[in-house]
């Protein structure tokens, strides 16, 4: 957890620094821990300075959206390494006054001059090792995350933009403590962040990370806020801030003497002034999905997250989960992701037709995938793609290509009218391309390299190739859950293509398993992404590992964590469970307007 020295300048809510709330009964006494239970509104994040400036808009009267943004902001100076103004995102919003689910597509978009061949090395015509792509600026989209907080702001906000970035100016300011977590980002980064001279300065102070303890600051990120604050996002997108990203890309900032050896040349990238003076954002509809009388809204393509989820859960509704056994339930849960995956990989990706879309999340093509899961036996993996034009039950043989995934942070509002922000963010890679904008005090993204490299579908075509102006495909999942046409649920998580199955096993902890949200939230986590072996955190392999392997699960290496969720329940009579990680992180941060005494 971060502290901040100044949060009474930004925030009226008073954070300390005691040890992780130990059990979940506990963790509802603390406003700022991993639970807080109220009413008024309520703030989610995994930074308690974010989640106090937003707690604090929302106290003065601003709504959902305003407190999303500026906690967002302030997520770019705390959290620098996931998220910031050099990345992009998905906005899902929940407007109470309508009743109505909208959403906004802020993800990085490739320069119009990008090709199937972007990561391809000419020298031997193979792929690039995935760390030479991303430590670059071929990497680098437009970033859309500045455009999203305008957007959303305009459409739905109650406060300027300027004034939403204040806060977050004056964290960056006067610093905050430096974590374990922190620390250990920057180490694990140390090598390519060394290469560059305005990033070893901001991150690697005397050639090592600022040590557990210290204060962090971030002044040339404070006054990159201020200026925006005063002139308007025109000047990221059209003016002096976007030329200074255009010419990191283009003119990478490589120190003349590294700190530490970089296997790889540090390549340029072709993004230039007109694509970001081009950017938009888009408005897509949401996807939406009924599961056990509940109605699931999530996030359209380019992330694959609202299909994914949605098309895993009408799987999964074949079975009534609380009738079976523990194994039984994790086994199915399992399988289905292992077929969403093979389906979306197939098929999902920026220009994907929205009649197939459709199909994929409907209950037939959820009849004719679950068909092929037998409870006494898993599946071999990687399965096959459906055939999305057959009918009826087909047998599932193995092979499909499998994928990784990366960073990101989530946030979750809710106001005293009751609408709702669930908002994932992300410069890709935990620490993006590894290069500060010199002069600017942010984290240029890699998103780029969430397309596919090469074509991966065989004789099929690859939906995730690069192209000009696309945006790559993502696994983002912010989703909010109706019942009866109210809000019942909002959460996501980060976590590359983890974050599917991280929200999946979250709503299936909370809807199935008989679990609270607090309890569905803190439960171990596995990810099964149609690969050979299961990813799990090790609290899971143990306890489940012997009853799915006894049904032909195997694992993989164990993970020390899956995601990094936040959620909101919405309880009668306006009551509100703000739910953040307990541990996973070095633990999240939820605070309520009003707590339940």
């Amino acid at each position: 957890m971060r502290f901040t020295l100044a949060l009474a300048t930004t925030a009226t809510l008073a954070l300390t620094s005691a040890g992780l709330v130990p059990t979940v009964a506990n963790a509802h006494v603390r406003n700022g821990g991993p639970t807080a239970v109220g009413f008024g509104g309520a703030v989610s994040t995994v930074d308690p300075t974010a989640t106090a400036v937003g707690l604090d808009v929302l106290r003065r009267g601003g709504n959902a959206v305003d407190a999303a943004v500026a906690a967002a902001a302030t997520l770019g100076v705390t959290e620098p390494f996931s998220a910031g103004i050099g990345g992009g995102g998905f906005f899902v919003y929940y407007d109470a006054a309508r009743g109505t689910v909208s959403t906004i597509d802020g993800r990085e978009s490739g320069p119009a001059t990008m090709t199937e061949d972007t990561f391809i090395d000419p020298a031997d015509g193979k792929p690039y090792d995935f760390q030479e792509a991303r430590v670059s600026g071929l990497s680098v989209g437009t970033p859309g995350t500045l455009a999203t907080w305008e957007a959303a702001a305009k459409k739905w906000g109650t406060r300027s933009l300027s004034s939403l970035l204040l806060p977050a100016a004056r964290v960056a300011d006067h610093g905050f403590t430096v974590d374990a977590t922190f620390h250990q980002q920057i180490a694990d980064n140390a090598a390519a962040f060394g290469q560059f001279d305005s990033t070893r300065e901001l991150y690697l102070p005397g050639g090592a990370p600022p040590a557990v303890g210290a204060v962090q600051r971030n002044p040339d990120l404070a006054d990159t806020y201020r200026l925006i604050a005063k002139r308007g996002t025109g000047v990221f997108y059209r003016g002096s801030i976007g030329a200074d990203v255009v010419r990191t890309v283009q003119h990478p900032p490589v120190a003349d003497d590294p700190t530490g050896t970089w296997a790889y040349p540090i390549r340029p990238g072709d993004l230039t002034r007109s694509d970001l003076a081009g950017y938009q954002v888009r408005y897509p509809a949401p996807t939406r999905s009924g599961y056990r009388g509940l109605t699931v809204y999530g996030m359209s393509t380019p992330s694959s997250g609202g299909t994914a989820v949605g098309e895993a859960l009408n799987i999964l509704e074949q079975t009534d989960l609380s009738k079976v056994s523990i194994t039984q339930a994790l086994h199915r849960y399992a399988e289905s992701t292992a077929l969403t995956f093979a389906d979306r990989n197939r098929y999902v990706g920026a220009y994907t037709p929205q009649p197939v879309l459709d199909k994929l999340i409907s209950d037939g093509w959820a009849t004719q995938r679950a068909c092929q899961i037998n409870p006494d036996h898993a599946l071999t993996k990687p399965v096959p793609p459906g055939d999305i034009t057959a009918t009826g039950c087909t047998p599932a043989r193995a092979g499909a290509p499998v994928e990784q995934g990366q960073s990101t942070t989530n946030l979750t509002v809710t106001d005293r009218w009751g609408n709702i922000v669930e908002y994932t963010l992300t410069i890709e890679q935990t620490g993006g391309n590894a290069m500060v904008v010199p002069g600017r005090g942010f984290l240029l993204n890699n998103e780029l390299t969430d397309f596919n490299f090469a074509p991966t579908q065989g004789t099929a075509p690859d939906p995730n190739l690069p192209g000009p102006n696309k945006r790559p495909r993502s696994s983002m999942s912010p989703t909010i859950v109706l019942k009866s046409d109210k809000p019942f649920l909002a959460l996501g998580s980060p976590g590359g293509a983890t974050i599917i199955t991280t929200v999946l096993q979250i709503l299936i902890n909370r809807i199935d398993l008989g679990m609270t949200l607090p309890e569905a939230m803190a439960a171990p986590r596995a990810s099964q992404r149609n690969t050979p072996g299961i990813q799990a955190e090790p609290a899971f392999h143990q306890q489940y590992g012997p009853g799915l392997e006894a049904l032909g699960h195997t694992f993989s290496a164990d993970v020390p964590e899956l995601g990094a969720a936040t959620a909101i329940e919405f309880t009668r009579h306006g009551g509100l469970i703000a739910t953040a990680e307990p541990v996973r992180r070095g633990g999240g941060s939820a605070a309520v307007v009003r707590p339940r005494r």
